[in-house]
């Protein structure tokens, strides 16, 4: 997606030698006119796949969910990371890595919002080693729903996640997918 990739070489940061911080456009502070346009771009890929919900995990994974649902006028379930007083009930639950943070935590999905009918579409901001994929996927499969696709706005090819997914099956989208960062230089490849 020419719009997203112009976005990152012009205002993504590259922290700690090769995170890359889209904060001012993705996932702190969001373009919404970029995000429609991301939505837009995921729903296009995935529509013909007549998904019935889309799954995402808290929290930067929220507008492009919203976004992608509102476009296809369905509804999207957010993983929780974290339990609440307002959580109640039986839930689908999964251990996942986040590369960003260092650290595992546990999702969870109730098991009212997902069932045997549902064809889910995962979308996410980042992929990396497809820790947050794989745990959502699990939670699927534990629901006995049916997986049409991942959408992912940026990949991060040099981490191997979509290579693992991909070869497990998995109709994997990225729109933009990052080569390597070196010497303070984003590298994408052009797809």
């Amino acid at each position: 997606m020419e719009l997203l990739k112009k976005r990152i070489l012009s205002d993504g940061k590259i922290v700690d030698g090769n995170v890359i911080q889209v904060s001012s456009f993705l996932n702190h502070m969001i373009d919404t006119k970029l995000m429609y346009e991301i939505g837009k771009e995921l729903v296009s890929i995935f529509k013909d796949y007549t998904p019935t919900k889309i799954i995402t995990i808290e929290t930067s994974g929220i507008p492009i969910a919203a976004f992608c649902a509102l476009e296809l006028q369905i509804p999207f379930i957010i993983a929780k990371k974290h339990t609440a007083l307002n959580l109640t009930g039986d839930f689908y639950t999964a251990d996942v890595f986040s590369y960003t943070k260092q650290s595992t935590f546990n999702i969870r999905i109730s098991k009212e919002y997902i069932n045997q009918n549902d064809r889910i579409l995962i979308v996410d901001d980042f992929l990396a080693c497809g820790g947050a994929v794989e745990g959502l996927i699990q939670i699927i499969n534990e629901a006995n729903a049916i997986l049409i696709g991942v959408g992912i706005c940026i990949e991060k090819t040099f981490h191997k996640g979509a290579e693992k997914l991909i070869s497990q099956g998995v109709n994997l989208h990225s729109l933009v997918r990052i080569k390597s960062i070196e010497n303070g230089v984003i590298s994408i490849i052009d797809q």
